[in-house]
């Protein structure tokens, strides 16, 4: 729904602008003399058959066209886990050397003082 404010559509804006400058013409011509007050009658069935004709002509269809699922696909799926197999690898190798050269590493016998 794209085109909406608070979930109504730009066509009720339009009537309602426009129903609000018919109202605004009725309550100005009203005060005028001679054959100008009688045109309000003009302005009302103006506004009266804009009215008509954009409720009888909508521009979209009755029924909402079908919304189509949004499928999300991974195209880097095996590349992903030739990555994830590749710092395994690394970090089994580092945990392997930190054994081998910290927790292995030989402690030589301190003299004794004599």
């Amino acid at each position: 729904m794209t085109g909406t404010i608070l979930g109504v559509g730009p066509g009720v804006f339009i009537l309602a602008v426009v129903w609000v400058l018919t109202l605004l013409l009725c309550m100005l011509l009203s005060r005028a003399s001679g054959f100008a007050r009688f045109s309000v009658i003009l302005v009302f069935f103006a506004a009266v058959i804009i009215t008509l004709t954009l409720l009888l002509f909508p521009r979209a269809g009755k029924l909402p066209a079908p919304v189509t699922e949004i499928k999300i696909v991974d195209t880097f799926f095996i590349g992903r886990f030739i990555l994830l197999f590749i710092l395994t690898v690394v970090f089994l190798g580092c945990l392997f050397l930190l054994l081998t050269h910290h927790l292995l590493q030989p402690v030589y016998a301190k003299p004794l003082r004599s």
